[in-house]
Order: structure tokens, then sequence, then C-alpha cells
């Protein structure tokens, strides 16, 4: 809910002028140039062979951002508009260098990976939209270019790896599930189960009555449903980035949204007031627990720090609630 009232406008790719097309694969091009970079720092002092590697891959990125300049110049000038990947809907987003810092020899491997993965489809998707024969071709020696990458990224991994490489049949699956079901779902289940705390506890505490509370509860958690959802399938088509259908991630995280509403709302059909107050609560109480498991097993979060934060953020919006309820 917080989210789409928050977001800023994107384009779709396909909106794109010819010389948008360019200034974007520019600035991609420039912009995982220094993550690799960053990569390669965080890497040589353990793994230098693998730290050289992404020095290397950076080079290449450099230099197909010189490429991409020099079509550029030849057909629109030395003038390129400023356009980035957070402008145009369906980039993974790339985390900054002080998260970097923190990923294993594992997620580093699957960081690089996924942005080759997403260059590889942008400039597949790229080349469809461009009538320019030498720009056509440009895109589509890049796009094998990346196609490579992600090759080389996926051997580091294998090589750094310290259990057992599990069927690739079987990781990709789970990518998936992850990327289409889990994190949208999760999005929506945190947003439902917090964001509907303040406004269910307030209007019980202010009303102190149960029906007229379950109805606030309903209306937001159904509100809040149908918002996170369209924001979800509206964001990311999941041409680029991957991240699968557009309708299926927008029914789980809409879904869960309102799941993580109404189940503290639903007790509110309990005509005693206290009864029905103590059950929420007791509801609220497994629903940031299940949050924080969740981020724990799928999102290979720490999961006292999920905890932390979850509980923490949720106990604080119910006490605002119950505070303006009671004012």
């Amino acid at each position: 809910m917080f989210r789409s009232l928050f977001s800023t406008p994107k384009r779709r790719l396909d909106s794109l002028s010819e010389q948008e097309v360019l200034a974007l694969a520019i600035s991609s091009e420039e912009d995982d140039a220094r993550i690799y970079l960053a990569y390669a720092d965080r890497l040589k002092a353990q793994y230098p062979a693998s730290a050289k590697v992404f020095e290397d891959m950076a080079e290449v990125e450099h230099s197909h951002r010189n490429m991409l300049i020099d079509m550029h110049n030849r057909r629109f000038g030395d003038r390129i508009p400023l356009i980035r990947r957070e402008h145009v809907k369906g980039f993974l987003e790339r985390k900054p260098d002080w998260l970097q810092a923190q990923l294993s020899v594992d997620q580093v491997r699957q960081e690089a990976e996924d942005m080759e993965r997403s260059a590889y489809n942008f400039y597949v998707a790229a080349q469809k939209q461009v009538s320019d024969t030498a720009t056509r071709k440009l895109l589509g020696d890049l796009a094998m270019a990346e196609q490579g990458h992600e090759d080389v990224a996926h051997m580091l991994g294998e090589k750094h790896r310290t259990e057992d490489v599990q069927a690739h049949e079987q990781e990709t699956a789970r990518r998936q599930f992850v990327l289409t079901y889990v994190q949208p779902g999760l999005a929506g289940l945190m947003d439902g189960s917090v964001s509907t705390l303040a406004p269910i506890f307030a209007a019980a505490f202010a009303t102190g009555d149960t029906w007229q509370t379950f109805l606030v509860g309903l209306s937001a958690s159904v509100g809040a449903g149908i918002s996170m959802g369209f924001t979800e399938a509206s964001h990311d088509d999941g041409k680029i980035s991957g991240r699968g259908s557009p309708i299926k991630r927008g029914l789980a995280c809409g879904i869960m949204t309102a799941l993580g509403g109404l189940g503290h709302a639903l007790p509110y059909l309990i005509p005693h007031f206290w009864t029905a107050t103590i059950t929420a609560g007791v509801v609220v109480f497994f629903e940031l627990w299940a949050i924080a498991f969740i981020q724990n097993k799928y999102m290979e979060t720490p999961f006292f720090r999920a905890a932390l934060q979850v509980v923490v953020g949720g106990a604080l919006v119910l006490a605002a609630g119950i505070l303006i309820g009671n004012g």
C-alpha cells in the first residue's frame, strides 16, 4: 500500500526512442562495470583469481560502453539523454556498494548471473525495436557477449562452493519460485500485516465496537490488497528481470496483502471486545514471526535480524494504533 503511493512512474521499454535505447544501454554498461569492480575489490584478498576475472569483465563492459557511445555519436550526436535502468520497467535493482560488502562468494556469483541475464534480455528486447541495421547488429553482438559473461559468473560460483551443487533444474525452479511468488507474496504479507495494524486497533479502541472494527479492517485489507496487487503487476512485466508473469506476481502480492490484514481483522467478528482484541493480538504475534521465518528461509536474512526488524516495527505500529484510538 505504501509502496504504491510513493513509487516513481516508469517508462515501458517499448516506449523508448532508438536514441533513448542507446542512452539506456550506455548508462547500464557504466553501472555494471562499477559493480564488477566492487566485486573484484570484495574478492581480491581471498579469491584473487576470481577478482581478476571480474576486473576483466568490468573492462569488457567499458568497451561495450565505448562502442555504444560511438554508435550514438554517429547517429544522434554527442548529447546523450539522461535515462537509467531505474527509469524503465522490468530492470532488476542493483545493490549499492555498502550492501555488496556483505555478500558471500555464492551471492556474488548469483548477483553477477542475474545482472548478465538481465542485460542479455534487455539487448534482445531492444534489438527488436531498433530499425537501423548497424545498431541492431551491435545490440545483437552485445547480447551474445552478456550471455557469455553469465556462463563465466556461473563457473566462478561452482569453483568456490563448499557444498554439493544441486541439480541445475532444481536450482532454476527454486529461484523462479522465489522471484515469482515468494518475493511479491512476502512484500504483500509484510505490508498487509503491518500497515493495517494502526487503523484496525485505533478503530477498536476508539469505538469499542467489534463490528465497526471488523468493517474498518476488512476495507483496509481489501483496499491494500488491490493496491499492492496492481502495483506489483504494473511496475515490472518480467521480460527483462526474469521474475515471471506479472499476473502471477500481482495475485501473490495482492492476496497475501489482504490475508495479512484480514488475519487480525477477522477476530473482531467475535462480539466480546476484549476476547476479540486479545485474539487479534495473538494473531498479530504469529503473523510477525511467520514473516521473519519466511525471510530467513527464502531470502537468507538472519533470523534474529529479521525478527527484530519485523517484530519491533510491528509493535511500534500496533502501539501507535492503540494510542491514537485511546486519544
